[in-house]
């Protein structure tokens, strides 16, 4: 059997989640594993996804009705897809757009979603975390094709280059009518997407105000040339914006050096955080729970703390 990979990408570029989706893909061990690119010009992305180790094939479908990857349509499209080529395992990284997608596919399909898998333990048993990432429950599914979302920070991610995959295009499918594009608010930010970046600061409760939120993180950042994330609870002061969020309610992050700020380390933010490589506390409460996650904590005022590590960096 076929694995199916839904590859997530703004028509020009494949987006690093995908990556990731790809090395669950091959774990799963059923065979050749096929990557689905749906867009309008996305050949630039289709060519790219070629380039990706592991990969077998590329099917490219590309259509206006794609232009804004409407989630009715994207599942339509995987729908009519999977009746022509029965694919024993159709993945979508569990992103915002992932997630969108995927339980329509499933409910067509008639079958039981497995959401964010960390770990493919064989073809048709997995790991997913439960309670806030404080259990992980194996699940095993009979169902003929499984609908999988995948959590990218339980994957490494393949290799960018050295694939050699065909691409096939095909014809897209027609709009489905039921919704319909408007327009979008796009925020621009000149620093690495929270979900892909190699360096976070965060920024908790801790810090009291925005105007300090934003005097005390963004030297850090900009030094480390970093992503900058928050608290739940820094989000709900409106210390920070809400795409800043890190945490089982925000993004779930795993970058190679994580640096919490005044924040205490609730399991809701843990549960977003703790597959960091390397995690640097700064807390002056020395029984904040973030120290039992933390590989280095240190116990000082962040006020003072944050601004000397600036002058050091």
């Amino acid at each position: 059997m076929t694995v199916l990979v839904i590859a997530e990408h703004d028509n020009a570029s494949i987006k690093g989640a995908t990556l990731n989706t790809v090395t669950a893909a091959v774990a799963c061990g059923a065979g050749d594993v096929h990557v689905l690119v749906v867009g309008h010009n996305a050949g630039p992305a289709a060519a790219a996804a070629a380039h990706i180790a592991g990969v077998a094939k590329v099917i490219h479908a590309d259509s206006e009705v794609h232009a804004h990857a409407l989630a009715e349509n994207l599942a339509a499209q995987v729908l009519a897809l999977q009746a022509a080529n029965s694919y024993s395992h159709i993945l979508f990284a569990a992103t915002a757009a992932g997630k969108n997608a995927s339980p329509r596919v499933a409910a067509k399909l008639d079958v039981a979603q497995i959401s964010e898998i960390s770990k493919v333990v064989s073809a048709d048993t997995f790991e997913r975390p439960i309670y806030a990432g404080n259990a992980i429950a194996t699940v095993q599914s009979t169902d003929a094709t499984k609908v999988i979302t995948v959590r990218a920070t339980g994957f490494d991610a393949a290799a960018a280059q050295g694939g050699g995959a065909a691409v096939e295009t095909i014809t897209a499918v027609a709009d489905s009518g039921k919704t319909a594009y408007k327009g979008s608010e796009i925020a621009k930010n000149d620093r690495p997407e929270l979900t892909a970046a190699k360096i976070i600061v965060s920024g908790g409760r801790a810090l009291g105000s925005s105007e300090k939120f934003n005097e005390v993180m963004t030297p850090l950042a900009d030094k480390l040339g970093a992503a900058i994330g928050a608290s739940r609870a820094a989000v709900d002061a409106g210390y920070a914006a809400n795409d800043l969020q890190v945490g089982q309610t925000g993004k779930i992050v795993a970058p190679q050096l994580y640096i919490a700020c005044g924040i205490s380390g609730a399991i809701q933010h843990l549960a977003g955080m703790k597959d960091s490589k390397v995690i640097v506390a700064i807390n002056k409460d020395p029984e904040a729970p973030i120290f039992s996650v933390a590989d280095y904590g240190l116990e000082a005022d962040l006020f003072a703390a944050v601004p000397e590590l600036v002058k050091a960096l």
